[in-house]
């Protein structure tokens, strides 16, 4: 076969290749979806009785602050990540943000301490802050697969845990919006337990989720 032949035939089988959102429009694209469905989630359990008072106290603002930076700041860093000229270090970026809003919590659990006892380390079971950010934070985490589904071959676990870490931040703000827990220690245990196990799952199933997507188109 000569060159040229084999040229065109090549060329007759290419496909144009569709360029990867900015890091910064996927990452703007993904938390209006992640908002839309928290939204829907607060309209549809109602917003929890004491969630005025709470705010006005200066209770729960820093741990919902803390929370979402934590959830913008690893969406970002995923879908930089997936890139494949990015540094694996923009996988420190949520760190400082993950770390403030577990100093949120355990301040909380002094704070509720001092507040009324004992009482404030008692460690309850709370199967709906469970499955609360388990049931949104999972679908959450698979659009967000799915959206960074090019970077499948360059760090796929890095993507998957960063997405899932994302994710269930963001769904234990709706969590913290709707649901109450008597105790910080109570919201430190169950949320920090629901981060680790929806960003554990991401980083075991993420990196074969990402290769069905990028096989589907």
């Amino acid at each position: 076969m000569q060159s040229e032949d084999l040229i065109h035939r090549l060329a007759d089988d290419l496909r144009p290749v569709r360029p990867a959102r900015p890091p910064g429009a996927a990452t703007a694209l993904w938390l209006g979806l992640a908002t839309a469905v928290i939204i829907g989630a607060v309209l549809f359990w109602g917003l929890r009785h004491d969630l005025a008072e709470r705010l006005a106290s200066g209770f729960e603002a820093p741990q919902l602050v803390t929370a979402l930076a934590t959830g913008v700041l690893a969406a970002f860093a995923a879908f930089q990540l997936a890139l494949p000229d990015r540094s694996r270090l923009w996988a420190l970026l949520p760190l400082p943000a993950a770390l403030g809003w577990l100093a949120t919590m355990g301040w909380g659990c002094l704070q509720d301490f001092v507040k009324i006892g004992p009482e404030a380390l008692h460690i309850g079971i709370s199967l709906p802050c469970f499955s609360f950010i388990l049931g949104l934070g999972l679908p959450l985490t698979i659009v967000m697969l799915w959206l960074s589904r090019h970077g499948a071959w360059f760090s796929p676990g890095p993507v998957a845990a960063l997405g899932g870490l994302s994710a269930a931040a963001l769904a234990s703000i709706g969590l913290s919006l709707i649901h109450h827990l008597d105790a910080a220690l109570m919201v430190l245990i169950w949320h920090g337990l629901s981060v680790l196990v929806v960003t554990a799952i991401a980083a075991k199933l993420g990196p074969r989720v990402m290769r069905l997507g990028r096989s589907g188109g």
